[in-house]
């Protein structure tokens, strides 16, 4: 038993090194957003099960949700790699940093404090005492989250 936790160990151990060799604080942010999606899903099913209000359709409802969320994500890396190539291979477009991403990041954070901020609903639609400086905290972070995204695309009013 303790050979079979230890290679389990050892297997999420030697995952998490690949991840982030290969994605740094970028693939842990998108470890993250995943984790927090699957919970919201989980979460939002528990809460509507428990109004006995759970339906197949409004499940499948979710997963598109979800899987639109993933398309915007893709859209956001790809604009950083576009991003990323044409600062690389145009003499006329220089910036004095190297540019290594910054939408995708951007549109990841806005998504995962989203999925908390929907978690912390259904955990209140079950039951439990959500503090009020949570929410709000929440709200905050996605109010500069937004801020941020606003001016990194030049859009000072947000239309």
């Amino acid at each position: 038993m303790n050979e079979t936790i230890n290679r389990i160990k050892a297997a999420v151990a030697g995952l998490a090194g690949l991840l982030t060799g290969l994605w740094g604080w970028l693939g842990w942010l998108a470890v993250g957003w995943i984790l927090a999606m699957a919970l919201d899903y989980l979460t939002g099913s528990m809460a509507a099960a428990k109004e006995g209000q759970w339906s197949s359709a409004r499940a499948r409802e979710g997963i598109w949700h979800k899987c639109g969320m993933i398309v915007v994500v893709l859209v956001a890396a790809g604009a950083d790699l576009l991003l990323a190539t044409v600062l690389a291979n145009l003499p006329l477009v220089a910036l004095p940093i190297q540019y290594s991403g910054l939408v995708c990041p951007v549109v990841l954070v806005w998504y995962i404090v989203t999925e908390l901020g929907s978690i912390a609903e259904n955990g209140a639609a079950m039951g439990a005492p959500v503090p009020r400086w949570l929410t709000k905290l929440l709200a905050m972070s996605r109010s500069a989250v937004d801020q941020a995204g606003e001016e990194l695309g030049g859009d000072e009013h947000g239309k």
